[in-house]
C-alpha cells in the first residue's frame, strides 16, 4: 500500500522557520521524482518544489525561491522540505507527491501519481 506521510506542519509566526518531512512507503522512492505543493483556501494546488529521482536537479516556483530547500534522502524513503523566512501568504496545506517520469519538473498537481494526506503550515503576521 503506498503511503506518503507529511509531518513538520504547524503555526509559526511571519520571519520563522518550518521544517516538514515526507516518509513515503510502498514503492520504489529511489525511482520517484518527489514534490511539494500547496493549497491556500479557496485555490488551487500550487506548485512549491520537486526533486528528480537521483537528487541531481531540484526546482522551485519563484514565489519561494531563495526561502524554501527541498533534499531527499533515498537511505529513508524520506523527502524534506525546509522553509525559512516564512510569510503570511505561504499560509496553506502542503501536500506531498510523487511521480515516476522522465519529464522534470512537473508542475502541475495532476501529473504526480501518488499524493500525501497533507500538513497544515499557518505563519502569523
Amino acid at each position: 500500500q503506498v503511503q506518503l506521510r507529511e509531518s513538520g506542519g504547524g503555526l509559526v509566526q511571519a520571519g520563522g522557520s518550518l521544517r516538514l518531512s515526507c516518509a513515503a512507503s510502498g514503492f520504489s522512492f529511489s525511482s520517484y521524482n518527489m514534490g511539494w505543493f500547496r493549497q491556500a483556501p479557496g485555490k488551487e494546488h500550487d506548485f512549491v518544489a520537486a526533486t528528480y529521482w537521483s537528487g541531481g536537479y531540484t526546482a522551485y516556483a519563484d514565489s519561494i525561491k531563495g526561502r524554501f530547500t527541498m533534499s531527499r534522502d533515498n537511505a529513508k524513503n524520506t523527502a524534506y522540505l525546509q522553509m525559512n523566512a516564512l510569510k503570511p501568504e505561504d499560509t496553506a496545506v502542503y501536500y506531498c507527491v510523487a511521480q515516476r517520469s522522465s519529464y522534470f519538473p512537473a508542475k502541475v498537481w495532476n501529473n504526480y501519481e501518488y499524493r500525501g494526506q497533507g500538513t497544515q503550515v499557518t505563519v502569523s503576521s
